[in-house]
């Protein structure tokens, strides 16, 4: 089973994820919204980094289909891992959920790719347990195109 173990750079951000929120660092000397948590700005370097909740929206930058996955994760595949740029400015790697976005095996089939997500989807946060023991982790939804 993955488990998450939150350190002191990731305690904040995992609390958030366990409250429905998405939580992500802001640089105090340059304004830059920062994600993944880290203790130093990669834009200035500087070290008073601050955490807000961000809004959870975002814009779908690309996207991909696992076909297959390990471990855990082995009986979730197919599924469409996306890069979400957030509409605070951070770009990050996540899984775009939703029964109308997922693969529709059989691309030969009429309408094949009508469920598919498309890069320029707006979408929103969606806490979603991956797994019947799985750790809750921050997925997204398409709410436009």
């Amino acid at each position: 089973m993955v488990q998450i173990i939150p350190d002191a750079e990731t305690r904040p951000f995992w609390d958030g994820i366990a409250a429905g929120e998405l939580r992500i660092q802001r640089c105090a000397d340059c304004e830059a919204a920062v994600f993944y948590p880290r203790s130093v700005c990669p834009g200035c370097f500087g070290d008073r980094l601050d955490w807000f909740t961000a809004s959870g929206r975002g814009t779908v930058y690309s996207w991909t289909v696992a076909h297959k996955a390990f471990g855990e994760f082995a009986d979730q595949a197919p599924f469409t891992v996306a890069l979400v740029d957030l509409d605070e400015g951070p770009r990050m790697l996540t899984r775009i959920v939703g029964p109308q976005f997922q693969l529709k095996l059989g691309a030969h089939e009429p309408g094949a790719d009508e469920g598919r997500v498309r890069i320029g989807d707006r979408v929103e946060l969606v806490i979603t347990r991956l797994g019947a023991d799985g750790p809750e982790l921050p997925c997204f939804r398409v709410v436009a195109r």
